[in-house]
């Protein structure tokens, strides 16, 4: 059992920012549930909150040196649930295709899958460059697709739109590249 220095240790900035993340899931589908360029805004500003906290408990964790097994379980967990959920909520209001966000939500709990049978054996499947343009463009995709309506002239559905396309695109892409590193390291020649 872990001392009490421990769990001080893990109750740290960027731990508070993934909690954080977690946290404005439900305040963005709320916003989601009521009709409008104003609640559409509303679940686009939180989600992009939302967002910033993942880039910066990322900042804190390697500044600091303050990174935990918390931190490591939480921070891609918060990721993949936020988005996951944004993209579940935006299929009935028409803004994404369902048969897209099935490909996306199959692939988080795939890789996510496989990334926990390996570190039950002790080995570490490292985030790889594909996967993190994943989430960017998923990120800057959902929230676009969360927007919806024209701003400034911009058609961000239509941005969200293209931009799902991209994310799909590096979504099955890093997804092959888990499952392969996955299958050299488990089954080698």
């Amino acid at each position: 059992m872990n001392d009490s220095g421990d769990h001080k240790v893990a109750l740290n900035l960027p731990n508070a920012l993934s909690l954080l993340r977690l946290v404005a899931i439900p305040v963005v589908l709320v916003c989601l549930l009521f009709p409008g360029k104003v609640w559409s805004f509303f679940a686009g500003f939180f989600l992009t909150v939302a967002f910033i906290t993942d880039m910066l408990d990322g900042y804190f964790a390697r500044k600091y040196e303050a990174v935990t097994a918390l931190g490591k379980f939480l921070d891609p967990l918060a990721d993949k649930i936020l988005v996951s959920m944004t993209l579940i909520m935006l299929i009935p209001l028409g803004r994404v295709p369902a048969w897209m966000v099935v490909v996306i939500v199959a692939r988080e709990i795939a890789v996510t899958g496989l990334r926990s049978v390996a570190v039950n054996e002790g080995i570490v499947i490292q985030a790889s460059m594909l996967g993190k343009y994943k989430t960017v463009f998923q990120a800057v995709a959902t929230v676009a697709l969360c927007l919806h309506y024209p701003y400034f002239g911009v058609d961000l559905h239509a941005v969200g739109m293209v931009l799902i396309w991209v994310a799909l695109i590096f979504t099955l892409v890093s997804g092959w590249a888990y499952f392969r590193a996955f299958y050299r390291v488990f089954f080698p020649k």
